[in-house]
Protein backbone atom coordinates (compact mmCIF):
# COMPACT_ATOMS: atom_id res chain seq x y z
CA UNK A 1 0.00 0.00 0.00
CA UNK A 2 1.52 3.35 -0.85
CA UNK A 3 2.23 6.46 1.35
CA UNK A 4 -0.58 8.55 2.42
CA UNK A 5 -0.18 12.01 3.48
CA UNK A 6 -3.01 14.58 4.93
CA UNK A 7 -3.41 17.89 2.42
CA UNK A 8 -6.13 20.21 4.08
CA UNK A 9 -7.30 17.22 6.26
CA UNK A 10 -7.72 14.31 3.12
CA UNK A 11 -6.20 11.72 2.41
CA UNK A 12 -3.30 12.02 -0.86
CA UNK A 13 -1.28 9.41 -2.38
CA UNK A 14 0.99 9.56 -4.71
CA UNK A 15 -0.90 9.53 -7.59
CA UNK A 16 -3.12 12.24 -6.25
CA UNK A 17 0.31 14.27 -6.37
CA UNK A 18 0.92 13.13 -10.05
CA UNK A 19 -2.52 13.92 -11.43
CA UNK A 20 -3.03 17.46 -9.74
CA UNK A 21 0.66 18.14 -10.95
CA UNK A 22 -0.25 16.94 -14.70
CA UNK A 23 -3.29 19.10 -14.36
CA UNK A 24 -0.79 22.13 -13.58
CA UNK A 25 1.57 21.24 -16.61
CA UNK A 26 -1.36 21.40 -19.05
CA UNK A 27 -2.98 24.53 -17.13
CA UNK A 28 0.11 26.51 -17.81
CA UNK A 29 0.20 25.19 -21.97
CA UNK A 30 3.85 26.47 -23.58
CA UNK A 31 4.80 27.87 -20.04
CA UNK A 32 5.59 24.29 -18.79
CA UNK A 33 7.59 23.61 -21.90
CA UNK A 34 9.55 26.90 -21.69
CA UNK A 35 10.35 26.17 -17.48
CA UNK A 36 11.67 22.65 -19.15
CA UNK A 37 13.70 23.99 -21.62
CA UNK A 38 15.05 26.76 -19.41
CA UNK A 39 15.88 24.41 -16.53
CA UNK A 40 18.00 22.12 -19.01
CA UNK A 41 19.92 25.28 -20.28
CA UNK A 42 20.68 26.06 -16.51
CA UNK A 43 21.51 22.38 -15.64
CA UNK A 44 23.69 21.94 -18.84
CA UNK A 45 25.96 25.38 -19.04
CA UNK A 46 25.61 25.80 -14.84
CA UNK A 47 24.86 29.70 -16.04
CA UNK A 48 22.26 31.88 -16.69
CA UNK A 49 22.20 34.83 -18.66
CA UNK A 50 20.52 38.35 -18.05
CA UNK A 51 17.94 37.34 -21.21
CA UNK A 52 17.36 34.01 -19.24
CA UNK A 53 16.69 36.30 -16.30
CA UNK A 54 14.42 38.28 -17.89
CA UNK A 55 12.42 35.12 -19.24
CA UNK A 56 11.73 34.38 -15.53
CA UNK A 57 10.40 37.58 -15.07
CA UNK A 58 8.20 37.18 -17.51
CA UNK A 59 7.67 33.72 -16.73
CA UNK A 60 6.46 35.08 -12.81
CA UNK A 61 4.75 37.91 -13.62
CA UNK A 62 2.92 36.53 -16.61
CA UNK A 63 -0.50 37.78 -15.22
CA UNK A 64 0.63 41.16 -14.29
CA UNK A 65 1.78 43.26 -17.01
CA UNK A 66 2.80 46.43 -15.21
CA UNK A 67 4.17 44.33 -12.55
CA UNK A 68 6.32 42.22 -15.18
CA UNK A 69 7.41 45.63 -17.33
CA UNK A 70 9.17 46.99 -13.18
CA UNK A 71 10.61 44.35 -12.39
CA UNK A 72 11.90 43.86 -15.86
CA UNK A 73 13.59 47.52 -15.72
CA UNK A 74 15.21 46.28 -12.13
CA UNK A 75 16.70 43.47 -13.90
CA UNK A 76 17.70 44.85 -16.71
CA UNK A 77 20.27 47.13 -14.26
CA UNK A 78 22.21 43.95 -13.82
CA UNK A 79 25.66 43.86 -16.01
CA UNK A 80 25.60 40.56 -17.51
CA UNK A 81 28.76 39.16 -16.28
CA UNK A 82 27.10 39.99 -13.01
CA UNK A 83 24.34 37.70 -13.46
CA UNK A 84 26.78 35.28 -14.95
CA UNK A 85 29.24 35.36 -12.06
CA UNK A 86 26.19 35.27 -9.64
CA UNK A 87 24.38 32.08 -11.20
CA UNK A 88 27.60 30.41 -11.95
CA UNK A 89 28.09 30.29 -8.28
CA UNK A 90 24.98 29.47 -7.18
CA UNK A 91 24.49 26.55 -10.04
CA UNK A 92 27.87 25.19 -9.02
CA UNK A 93 28.03 25.20 -5.07
CA UNK A 94 27.60 22.32 -3.46
CA UNK A 95 23.59 22.17 -1.76
CA UNK A 96 23.26 25.71 0.41
CA UNK A 97 20.15 26.49 0.54
CA UNK A 98 20.69 29.84 2.60
CA UNK A 99 23.99 30.77 0.89
CA UNK A 100 21.98 30.22 -2.91
CA UNK A 101 18.78 32.55 -1.98
CA UNK A 102 21.56 34.79 -0.56
CA UNK A 103 23.36 35.42 -3.75
CA UNK A 104 20.42 35.67 -6.17
CA UNK A 105 19.02 38.39 -4.25
CA UNK A 106 22.45 40.26 -4.40
CA UNK A 107 21.28 40.97 -7.86
CA UNK A 108 18.68 44.02 -8.82
CA UNK A 109 14.80 43.36 -8.50
CA UNK A 110 15.47 39.34 -7.43
CA UNK A 111 13.09 38.86 -4.57
CA UNK A 112 12.68 35.34 -2.99
CA UNK A 113 10.05 34.48 -4.97
CA UNK A 114 11.88 35.19 -8.18
CA UNK A 115 14.98 33.32 -6.62
CA UNK A 116 12.55 30.70 -5.89
CA UNK A 117 11.71 29.75 -9.60
CA UNK A 118 15.31 30.40 -10.72
CA UNK A 119 15.83 27.16 -8.44
CA UNK A 120 13.09 25.32 -9.25
CA UNK A 121 13.81 25.16 -12.50
CA UNK A 122 17.31 24.59 -12.19
CA UNK A 123 16.53 21.67 -10.03
CA UNK A 124 13.44 20.79 -9.89
CA UNK A 125 13.99 17.48 -7.60
CA UNK A 126 14.61 20.02 -4.63
CA UNK A 127 13.44 22.92 -5.02
CA UNK A 128 9.57 24.37 -5.90
CA UNK A 129 8.33 27.76 -6.50
CA UNK A 130 7.45 30.32 -3.57
CA UNK A 131 3.93 30.39 -3.88
CA UNK A 132 1.08 31.08 -1.20
CA UNK A 133 -0.84 28.33 -2.75
CA UNK A 134 1.67 25.59 -1.83
CA UNK A 135 2.15 27.60 1.64
CA UNK A 136 -1.41 27.03 2.61
CA UNK A 137 -1.72 23.43 1.29
CA UNK A 138 1.05 22.64 3.87
CA UNK A 139 1.02 25.63 6.37
CA UNK A 140 -2.09 26.80 6.81
CA UNK A 141 -2.86 30.34 6.91
CA UNK A 142 0.32 33.09 5.63
CA UNK A 143 1.52 35.26 8.11
CA UNK A 144 1.70 38.53 7.24
CA UNK A 145 5.10 39.66 5.00
CA UNK A 146 4.96 35.72 3.89
CA UNK A 147 7.26 36.32 0.80
CA UNK A 148 10.74 36.57 2.80
CA UNK A 149 13.48 34.35 2.42
CA UNK A 150 13.50 32.86 5.64
CA UNK A 151 9.46 31.99 4.80
CA UNK A 152 10.77 30.44 1.54
CA UNK A 153 13.20 28.27 3.51
CA UNK A 154 10.11 26.91 6.01
CA UNK A 155 8.17 26.24 2.79
CA UNK A 156 10.82 24.64 0.87
CA UNK A 157 11.46 21.99 4.39
CA UNK A 158 7.81 21.21 4.22
CA UNK A 159 7.83 20.52 0.58
CA UNK A 160 10.81 18.31 1.05
CA UNK A 161 9.37 16.29 3.80
CA UNK A 162 6.16 15.71 1.62
CA UNK A 163 8.07 14.61 -1.62
CA UNK A 164 10.25 12.17 0.33
CA UNK A 165 7.43 10.43 2.13
CA UNK A 166 6.38 9.84 -1.83
CA UNK A 167 9.85 9.76 -3.75
CA UNK A 168 8.75 12.42 -5.54
CA UNK A 169 10.66 15.39 -6.70
CA UNK A 170 9.40 18.83 -4.57
CA UNK A 171 8.60 20.60 -7.97
CA UNK A 172 5.96 18.16 -8.63
CA UNK A 173 4.69 18.42 -5.23
CA UNK A 174 4.43 22.05 -5.06
CA UNK A 175 2.38 22.39 -8.41
CA UNK A 176 0.18 19.72 -7.16
CA UNK A 177 -0.68 21.99 -4.00
CA UNK A 178 -1.09 25.03 -6.02
CA UNK A 179 -3.45 23.13 -8.28
CA UNK A 180 -5.72 21.60 -5.82
CA UNK A 181 -5.72 24.88 -4.21
CA UNK A 182 -7.15 26.91 -7.07
CA UNK A 183 -9.21 24.58 -8.03
CA UNK A 184 -10.78 24.52 -4.87
CA UNK A 185 -11.54 28.88 -4.56
CA UNK A 186 -13.02 28.48 -7.96
CA UNK A 187 -9.69 29.83 -9.69
CA UNK A 188 -8.43 28.60 -12.91
CA UNK A 189 -5.57 29.07 -15.61
CA UNK A 190 -6.83 31.07 -18.51
CA UNK A 191 -4.00 31.17 -21.11
CA UNK A 192 -1.84 30.87 -17.54
CA UNK A 193 -3.79 33.68 -15.87
CA UNK A 194 -5.47 33.04 -12.97
CA UNK A 195 -9.55 34.28 -12.47
CA UNK A 196 -11.95 33.78 -10.89
CA UNK A 197 -14.62 31.02 -12.11
CA UNK A 198 -18.53 31.51 -11.79
CA UNK A 199 -20.54 29.07 -9.78
CA UNK A 200 -22.06 26.40 -11.59
CA UNK A 201 -20.24 27.45 -15.04
CA UNK A 202 -17.30 28.16 -16.91
CA UNK A 203 -14.98 30.75 -16.58
CA UNK A 204 -16.59 34.42 -18.32
CA UNK A 205 -13.94 37.09 -19.53
CA UNK A 206 -13.20 39.65 -16.45
CA UNK A 207 -10.72 41.96 -15.20
CA UNK A 208 -7.38 40.88 -14.51
CA UNK A 209 -7.11 39.66 -10.85
CA UNK A 210 -3.33 39.91 -8.86
CA UNK A 211 -2.49 37.36 -7.12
Amino acid sequence: MGVVTLFCGLSVDKQDYLTWSSKYDKSQGWLAQRERELGARFRRLRVMSGADLAEIVAWQFKDDEAKKQRVLELVARNDEATVMRVSNQVFSMPEDDTCRMNCLLMLQGVSPVLASVVLAFFDPKRYGVFDVFAWRGLLGNEPPNLFSAINYLRLLAALRKTAAKHNLDVRVVEKALVKKKLDEAGIVELGSKRKLSPPGGKPKPRRKQKW
